[in-house]
């Protein structure tokens, strides 16, 4: 299979063995503070990305991997055409990549902490959903200057996914949301992540019948939203290290980002030690490894067709304010996915 930036493998190697990571490309240009988010456009190879510097930029990918930057706005999802960056000045702006000019089109409280274009029942067309610190997730109609909806949440929001009529909404104190977006003003249920720690990020099945979650403290759970298929449900260890020459020692890092390949439903989990993994849920199984990158990795994204991995490396604050230093690494990295590199595991075949 010939793939983004020139030909492939079409064989995946074993799963301990380490995955290839040399040929990863650098963005063009990439922020010079810490990166927050990531999001491909689902109509074309445009990447955006959020950072603490107050700016979310657009680059373009082309076919050979190279990267363009095409526009940039002052401040996550994008609908193809437009852009929308939200940020703790407790606002969320929207470029029209047409006309290049920026709106503000949310406002909050207190700082907003996600942002996702979703489909509504009955709406007219795409509906713009933010969650904040100030402890609500609200609802906004592009064409109006106040929102539609609200909902009051547990605590603060920290993550927040959509995928179809499937919202999830993490917050403080472990509390998860799930919303039916055939009836987006209440939850369809709300449970204790399965996880002891803090939930750091939330991430729907490609097929919406349940979601990833990450927490601080190196797990990561797979939860469906049905009772029927409770039984499917459960969590495992990642991004752990034990130190060379020790027994029963495990430094244990943050799952920062969780990303569903939009074609297999295999998924990646990326965290603060540095390292990206592919995993195939339904067998229990991890399908590649890949090795330290240089820094925590904040953010990831497949692109539409899932011939792209993109990466962030920058500081994630899991260490506090006192270790962002300015010898910091900030770059976003393109891992060209190969053929069989996300594909799940085949399944065995039965003796006669």
């Amino acid at each position: 299979m010939s793939s983004l930036f020139g030909s492939s493998s079409t064989s995946a190697a074993q799963s301990n063995t380490p995955g290839d990571i040399s040929k990863d490309i650098t963005l063009t240009s990439p922020p010079e503070d810490g990166i927050s988010d990531l999001s491909f456009s689902p109509q074309a190879d445009y990447l955006a990305v959020a950072s603490w510097d107050k700016q979310v930029r657009i680059y373009e990918i082309n076919s050979s991997g190279q990267s363009e930057g095409k526009a940039k706005f002052d401040h996550e999802a994008p609908d193809g055409t437009k852009v929308v960056g939200a940020g703790a000045d407790k606002a969320g702006r929207m470029m029209d990549l047409q006309s290049g000019t920026t709106t503000q089109v949310a406002v909050h409280d207190q700082p907003i902490r996600c942002a996702r274009f979703v489909d509504v029942s009955n709406a007219a067309g795409p509906i713009l959903v933010t969650g904040s610190w100030d402890k609500t997730v609200k609802y906004w109609d592009l064409r109006q200057s106040t929102a539609i909806a609200s909902i009051a949440c547990q605590d603060r929001v920290y993550t927040m996914d959509a995928k179809d009529k499937l919202l999830v909404i993490g917050t403080a104190d472990r509390y998860i949301n799930v919303v039916n977006l055939d009836l987006p003003d209440k939850f369809y249920k709300t449970i204790q992540s399965p996880l002891k720690w803090q939930t750091r990020v939330v991430s729907c099945f490609t097929d919406a019948t349940g979601f990833a979650v990450g927490s601080i403290e190196g797990r990561c759970a797979i939860q469906y939203v049905e009772e029927k298929d409770s039984s499917a449900n459960f969590s495992f260890k990642c991004h752990r290290q034990s130190p060379p020459n020790t027994r029963d020692v495990s430094n244990v890092y943050s799952v920062n980002a969780i990303s569903f390949h939009p074609q297999h439903g295999t998924f990646s989990t990326a965290g603060s030690d540095g390292t990206f993994h592919f995993w195939d849920g339904n067998a229990k199984h991890r399908l590649k490894g890949y090795p330290e990158v240089g820094g925590p990795i904040s953010a990831t994204c497949f692109n539409r067709t899932g011939s792209i991995f993109a990466y962030a490396v920058s500081y994630d604050w899991s260490k506090g304010y006192a270790s962002n230093t300015p010898q910091t690494v900030n770059k976003v990295m393109l891992h060209p996915v190969s053929a069989d590199e996300c594909k799940p595991r085949a399944k065995p075949t039965g003796k006669r």
